[in-house]
């Protein structure tokens, strides 16, 4: 869709197994900054654990903003200004990526690395939506399809919307013990949330501060870290400062229950979301898309609740109905197949305009195709001219392609005027054609000239490369081939009418 921009900063997202504590977190985010603060181009860098790092791009289109807990941190790192550095930060992001996989494959956690911006305002570079029938098919088919991401060559920075399997606390009141010692379930429930959660209980003021302070009573951290620490707290009853301590422990209940999995909808419609993104030889989500494809058409929707056969795939649409499994490719692959079909469909629109324009203009139906057929031998030049920059032909290059078409049709409408003029001159057919060829090229030479010095002042820019690529070798392409072809070809039209 679009190339990588060459940014002064890209953030590292990280997400630890639940559970984990915030100085766990934070003890892996330091060890995956130290990692990046080794590479030349790195100034310097901010870790923010358990919490999200100010907006950006990546925080408002990914949803970054909402990151918050003691599983999750952001590491905020500040390069080099452009001018001072030789690699570009989509480079560097994909030299410190190993380093930092590794680091987040030894602890159990999810690692991605997002660059600034990440392209179009989507979730994920590669996003897989999983629909089934029911909660349990949907994670198998997740599972299988996270499976195809880990194996699939180029797809890094793997991750789900999905939480780790685990287990809670529940602590029920032995109403019946409660009501024996004089004590209420609202007592219990405020002596456990102050041991975990602290209670304020007064405000402290400083002559100097703007704001109070909150004093909070709360169990010391090793305390409440171990749940039998909690249950030592006894209690009394309060309207009988005379009888027995009794301790927590005597006046609850202790079970464990799995800790509910997040529901995600999309249009109503239960999901399970796969994320990842492309490093390597191949930075476009079609290649590898293209691979991953091959594999899931292995999958039997049987095993998944639905109907023997393959697992349906989608690309642009949503699937109707929930009874089937089927997957979706959501993400940048769904924005550039939009992007793409749009820009296409007015393409097309632009050609049946241009051509009704020439009818009107020359009064004939054949003359008009024969201007418009040196559009396709742009693309002898801009295929070539992007696989030698080693540039993707991305969005922008389409729109050069489609800008230069028009370039091209001038210059095939300054031959034919000029074959039809000296036509009208008494100047037999081929006499015509070549002296065209001829005489018209200075002035469609010198639109090419100008076409390749104003595109060349974007030629460097990441984003607008492709822009520049388009129309400058497109533009030299047809230059070059228009000028023979166009004749010849209004030559054959012309002589076989005659025949």
């Amino acid at each position: 869709m679009l190339p990588f921009d060459n940014k002064s900063e890209f953030q590292i997202i990280l997400n630890m197994p639940e559970g984990s504590p915030l100085e766990q977190t934070a003890r892996v985010a330091a060890e995956m900054a130290s990692v990046v603060s080794r590479e030349p181009e790195v100034i310097n860098y901010q870790i923010y654990t358990g919490t999200a790092s100010p907006f950006n791009f990546n925080g408002l289109v990914r949803h970054y903003f909402l990151r918050s807990g003691p599983t999750v941190a952001d590491v905020q790192v500040n390069l080099k200004s452009k001018k001072e550095r030789s690699s570009q930060s989509h480079e560097i992001a994909k030299r410190v990526r190993p380093a930092l996989a590794l680091i987040a494959e030894k602890y159990g956690a999810a690692v991605a690395v997002a660059e600034v911006p990440p392209g179009p305002p989507v979730l994920q570079t590669l996003v897989a939506e999983i629909y089934g029938p029911d909660e349990e098919h949907r994670l198998q088919l997740a599972t299988e399809v996270k499976k195809i991401f880990a194996t699939t060559a180029g797809v890094v920075d793997i991750d789900w919307y999905r939480e780790q399997d685990r287990n809670k606390l529940i602590l029920t009141v032995d109403k019946e013990k409660a009501a024996l010692n004089g004590i209420t379930e609202g007592e219990i429930t405020r002596t456990v949330a102050m041991g975990l959660s602290g209670q304020s209980i007064d405000l402290f003021h400083q002559p100097r501060d703007k704001e109070e302070v909150d004093i909070i009573l709360q169990l010391p951290q090793a305390e409440r870290a171990r749940i039998d620490n909690l249950l030592n707290i006894s209690l009394r009853c309060e309207t009988n400062p005379q009888s027995p301590l009794v301790p927590l422990r005597e006046l609850v209940r202790i079970s464990e229950q799995p800790v509910d999995q997040p529901i995600y909808r999309k249009n109503l419609k239960p999901v399970i979301y796969v994320t990842g993104d492309v490093a390597g030889s191949a930075e476009s989500p079609v290649y590898p898309i293209l691979s991953m494809n091959k594999q899931l058409k292995e999958l039997d929707a049987e095993r998944f609740g639905g109907t023997s056969g393959p697992v349906r795939v989608y690309n642009l649409n949503q699937p109707f109905l929930e009874s089937q499994p089927a997957m979706k490719w959501d993400g940048e692959w769904h924005i550039t197949l939009e992007v793409f079909r749009d820009l296409g469909l007015a393409f097309c629109v632009v050609m049946v305009l241009i051509y009704m324009l020439m009818v009107g203009w020359f009064k004939d139906y054949i003359t008009p195709l024969v201007v418009m057929a040196a559009i396709p031998f742009s693309l002898i030049g801009i295929l070539p001219a992007h696989w030698a920059l080693n540039a993707f032909f991305t969005a922008t290059s389409m729109i050069g392609f489609m800008a230069g078409a028009g370039i091209v049709v001038r210059n095939s409408i300054i031959l034919v005027d000029f074959i039809e003029l000296r036509i009208s001159h008494g100047l037999p057919l081929a006499e015509a054609v070549v002296e065209a060829g001829a005489i018209r090229f200075r002035p469609m030479l010198l639109t090419a000239l100008a076409v390749v010095v104003g595109a060349s002042v974007i030629l460097a820019d990441p984003i607008f490369q492709g822009l520049a690529i388009s129309l400058m070798f497109g533009e030299i392409a047809s230059l070059l081939i228009s000028r023979m072809a166009v004749p010849v070809l209004y030559f054959m039209v012309k002589a076989h009418k005659k025949l």
